[in-house]
């Protein structure tokens, strides 16, 4: 669906969590962390954001949330920019894979962005700046509160809710990017997956359960893919672009489970 939304101020970021013995580990072996990044759908052409790098910061006895000591950088595997709306129907970017990481608790986590991020608003060729406010240069914190264990790899995925994350300032013609972060563990959560037909056209893939509210565009071949939701029943909507002359389908009652992929099958829009 490729129309231009209200421009509301939030970055949902869907931090997913696994944590898996890898095959011939041992309880001694160090603990690993891997983090990818996912895209939620946005009403955009292009929206192009650079990201540094990813931090983390450990409990101590003097922790505390809004202090900037204490981060530690877990490296990434390619700084640069990237276009968000490519990571959509399953694709995603591979930010920091098995790396290294010490025992204890990791309270937060940081993407580092730079400032080189600008948006290309629908109907448009050309991008227009995309600000990140002062505030934000130190990187955009999540909370986690996760302890860490010898033996076990951490995967995270990071979901960048594109359309909730820009925001028109006023009349003056700028954009802001003005992220609000929300985390959810994969360890106990799971995705809906599915294809739709016909695959020629722009498709938005809802999933609702009145708590949560996440989407995605199909990609090339109608495959879409939602991950990082918590166990429980939801509602799925799937919108054509209103150029299709299509109707919209709702699915009701769709049973997500933990560390389980729950696959809709086809569905054909008529």
């Amino acid at each position: 669906m490729k129309f231009l939304k209200h421009f509301t101020v939030a970055f949902l970021v869907l931090l997913t969590f696994s944590c898996n013995n890898s095959d011939n580990s041992t309880n001694s072996a160090s603990p690993t962390l891997s983090i990818k990044l996912v895209d939620d759908a946005g009403d955009y052409e292009h929206v192009y954001v650079e990201v540094l790098d990813v931090m983390v910061k450990y409990d101590s006895d003097d922790f505390n949330e809004d202090d900037d000591n204490g981060w530690q950088s877990v490296g990434i595997i390619s700084p640069g920019v990237y276009d968000l709306l490519e990571l959509t129907g399953g694709v995603s970017l591979q930010l920091v894979d098995n790396e290294e990481i010490e025992e204890g608790t990791i309270k937060q986590i940081r993407l580092i962005l730079g400032d080189d991020n600008s948006v290309v608003l629908e109907g448009e060729m050309e991008p227009r700046p995309l600000n990140t406010p002062s505030a934000q240069q130190s990187g955009l914190k999540i909370m986690v509160d996760q302890e860490i264990i010898s033996g076990f790899n951490y995967d995270f995925v990071l979901d960048f809710d594109v359309d909730e994350s820009i925001v028109m300032a006023g009349n003056s013609g700028n954009i802001n990017l003005k992220p609000v972060l929300r985390a959810s563990l994969e360890i106990n959560s799971g995705t809906i997956a599915g294809n739709v037909l016909p695959n020629d056209i722009s498709v938005e893939v809802e999933v609702t359960n009145g708590d949560i509210t996440a989407s995605t565009f199909t990609d090339s071949s109608g495959y879409f893919e939602i991950v990082g939701l918590p166990e429980g029943f939801y509602i799925v909507t799937i919108t054509p672009d209103d150029d299709a002359m299509l109707d919209p389908v709702i699915v009701d009652d769709v049973e997500v489970t933990v560390g389980q992929t729950t696959n809709l099958g086809t569905i054909t829009l008529e």
